[in-house]
């Protein structure tokens, strides 16, 4: 990328000052500085965390992050904040159960490998959508296996196949978080295990979740901190891209 702005600004299409705003790291903003660097580096785009930012700002940070990526995340956000900011950026679409509002310029079409979002019950889905639409915003495919908690095992076995044949899994569970558990002994991938703050009060807002999954005797149960579904979706997002990284390099090409 580098190079190629560098030929730019030899060949004359592109003047100092332009070359010098394309190699910047940052832009900054005044009341944030917006890092364009983040996808050379890590693979995916900074991503913004709606909670404690005005309106005002979350649209300067998302017009910013568009104008140079292929996709846009803001987590955390409500409802209120998501209006303002589709007023101006009508193409954006808030997911209001996952608070999400996100914008791809090209939604994957592949077919193939995917991940797993495994969740326990219908109290746990805001969770479990926010890591789906984090993935898929990072163009990862994603299959939805909602409603497969411990209390009724049928149901998980009806569904074991497909989450067997993901790439990984984000397992999603409140009350006693047993899931990811229970499932880390029937599947081969790894699973990234999400306790929410779902349950009654000895589960102390998703703190007896959490300890009931970072002392999994399951092996292959990684653990995220409580109702964060966007780092799982992360994780999962990375390992993804390394076990598949020939087939995504070779549509790159090919695109």
């Amino acid at each position: 990328m580098i190079d190629d702005i560098l030929e730019q600004l030899q060949n004359g299409t592109l003047t100092v000052a332009e070359t010098k705003e394309k190699l910047a790291s940052y832009e900054n903003l005044g009341f944030a500085k917006i890092d364009h660097h983040r996808k050379n580096r890590q693979g995916f785009p900074e991503i913004v965390f709606g909670e404690g930012k005005t309106a005002d700002h979350i649209l300067a940070i998302v017009q910013s992050l568009r104008a140079r990526n292929d996709s846009v995340l803001v987590t955390r956000i409500s409802r209120e904040k998501a209006v303002f900011v589709q007023k101006e950026c009508p193409d954006f679409e808030y997911n209001e159960i996952a608070r999400t509002l996100a914008w791809v310029k090209e939604k994957p079409k592949r077919d193939g490998p995917y991940i797993a979002i495994v969740c326990a019950g219908t109290s746990d889905l805001s969770v479990a959508e926010e890591a789906a639409v984090t993935a898929e915003t990072l163009g990862i495919p994603v299959r939805r296996i909602y409603d497969v908690g411990v209390a009724g095992l049928h149901r998980l076995l009806d569904n074991i196949d497909e989450i067997r044949s993901a790439t990984v899994s984000v397992c999603v569970a409140g009350m006693e978080g047993a899931l990811p558990s229970v499932l880390g002994g029937l599947v081969r991938n790894p699973i990234i295990a999400v306790p929410t703050s779902v349950g009654y009060g000895a589960n102390f807002n998703g703190l007896s979740a959490l300890l009931s999954m970072l002392n999994s005797c399951a092996s292959g149960v990684s653990v995220v901190n409580i109702d964060n579904g966007f780092g799982a979706a992360y994780n999962a997002a990375l390992i993804y891209k390394l076990v598949h990284k020939e087939e995504i390099n070779n549509e790159d090409i090919i695109s």
